[in-house]
Order: structure tokens, then C-alpha cells, then sequence
């Protein structure tokens, strides 16, 4: 199965963490699944997530999707997300 890799850094984990949970089902209707959540030992608030991908197409409108948008500004991210898909 492929991956969908999403690199970025939040305001606040503990903030976060309460969005990215309730977004579960709509990153379930995109075909991403087993979403695994990693922080850097030297910053907390610096995340890698890695999501299994069953279509790849669906998880480009995801990331590019206004709903994702919103969640990200509403939870805290900074910047702009590095996504990268691997095969």
C-alpha cells in the first residue's frame, strides 16, 4: 500500500491533537488510514505523519481541500505542510 507523508510544525501539540483526532472521518472518506503521528525529540511541536493511502487521487483533494485548510488554521499549524507520496 502506499504512503501519504505530511511534514509540519504546530503552534501547540496539545492543542493540535484535539483536531487531527475529530478530522478522522473525513481523512477516512479520502482512503487514508492508520494515520501514525511522530514528534521530534528536540521539538515537540515539530510533527511527521505518515497515513496509508488507498488512492492517491483522493488524498490530493484531501490536502488540497478548504476543509483541510480550515482544521489546519483552526488547530494551530504553521507555515506551509511538506506532503510527499511514495509508491
Amino acid at each position: 500500500m502506499a504512503t501519504m507523508i505530511i511534514h509540519h510544525r504546530v503552534q501547540n501539540y496539545e492543542a493540535w491533537r484535539p483536531v487531527y483526532d475529530a478530522h478522522e472521518p473525513t481523512r477516512n472518506a479520502a482512503g487514508l488510514s492508520n494515520g501514525q503521528v511522530f514528534r521530534s525529540a528536540e521539538d515537540p511541536d515539530d510533527l511527521v505523519i505518515l497515513f496509508d493511502m488507498a488512492d492517491r487521487q483522493k488524498a490530493e483533494a484531501f490536502v488540497a481541500s478548504e476543509d483541510l485548510k480550515v482544521a489546519m488554521q483552526r488547530s494551530g499549524v504553521q507555515g506551509k505542510p511538506d506532503v510527499q507520496f511514495t509508491a
